[in-house]
C-alpha cells in the first residue's frame, strides 16, 4: 500500500482559521496536514505606477519560508527575488488574480503575504488556497466601509498537488510523497472547473496523456472539496 493513513484521492486534513491578524484587512492560517502558512492581506490604496493610468485594480502576492519551517533551519533570504521564491510568488499572484474582476478593484492594490510557518509538501498550493481566503476578506471589508460598491471576487480559486507513484495517481502529497514521486504536478483551478495553471514535471520515466488526464481528474476532485473549505472558512 502507498498510503499507510490515506486513500489515493483523500486530501490532508485541512483547516483554514480567519482574522487570525488583527492589523491586516484580510488574513487566515491554513494547514494542510503539516504545511502550515500564514496568509495575509493588505489593502493599499495605489496602485503600481504602470497601472495609474487605466481603469484596473491590481493583486499580487509575496511568499517565504521561515528559518526552521523545515527540519533544518534555513537562511533567512536577503533577496526576496532568489529563483525559487521569485517563480512561486508570480505562481500565487496569477492564481489569485484569476478569480478578481480588476476593473470592479479600480484604484487599489492588494497584497497577499503567505509566510510559511512548517513546510512538509505543497507550500505554494497551500499558498494559493490560504492567499484566496484572505484577497477575499479584504474584499469584504472594501465592500463593507463602502470603498468599493461590489466585491470585485468572481469565483473561488484553490490549487493542490498531485503526483504518481509506481502508476498510480495520488492527490495532496506531503514531502516524502513528493520526493519520492516519479511525476510531480500542482494544479491551480477556478470554483467552475477552468484551468489557472498546471505545472507537471516526469521525475524518473515520461508520463502519457492518460496519466495526465487521471491527475487532472483527481485535481479537480480536490480542489472541490477545497472550495467547499474556504467557503465555510469566509462564512465564519
Amino acid at each position: 500500500m502507498l498510503r499507510a493513513k490515506r486513500k489515493s484521492n483523500e486530501l490532508r486534513k485541512v483547516e483554514i482559521t480567519t482574522n487570525v491578524n488583527a492589523y491586516a484587512e484580510g488574513s487566515c492560517l491554513i494547514k494542510c496536514g503539516q504545511t502550515h502558512v500564514l496568509c495575509t492581506a493588505t489593502v493599499d490604496p495605489h496602485v503600481p505606477e504602470w497601472l495609474k493610468d487605466s481603469d484596473k485594480g491590481w493583486v499580487t502576492a509575496e511568499y517565504s519560508l521561515l528559518p526552521r519551517s523545515t527540519p533544518t533551519r534555513i537562511v533567512r533570504e536577503k533577496n526576496l527575488n532568489a529563483g525559487r521564491t521569485q517563480e512561486i510568488k508570480r505562481l500565487i499572484g496569477r492564481s489569485l488574480r484569476a478569480g478578481v474582476d480588476l476593473e470592479k478593484l479600480r484604484g487599489f492594490q492588494i497584497i497577499v503575504d503567505c509566510d510559511v510557518l512548517q513546510a512538509d509538501g505543497g507550500t505554494r498550493t497551500a499558498s494559493v488556497t490560504g492567499g484566496f481566503v484572505a484577497l477575499y476578506l479584504a474584499c469584504q471589508k472594501l465592500v463593507a466601509s463602502g470603498q468599493l460598491k461590489r466585491t470585485p471576487i468572481k469565483e473561488f480559486v484553490a490549487a493542490v498537488s498531485c503526483g504518481l507513484k509506481d502508476g498510480q495517481a495520488l492527490l495532496d502529497l506531503d514531502y516524502e510523497e513528493d520526493s519520492t514521486a516519479d511525476t510531480d504536478s500542482n494544479f491551480v483551478l477556478t470554483e467552475s472547473g477552468q484551468i489557472v495553471e498546471i505545472q507537471a514535471t516526469a521525475e524518473g520515466e515520461p508520463f502519457d496523456k492518460q496519466a495526465f488526464d487521471n491527475l487532472l481528474l483527481l485535481a479537480r476532485e480536490g480542489i472541490a472539496s477545497l472550495i467547499e473549505i474556504q467557503k465555510k472558512a469566509v462564512r465564519g
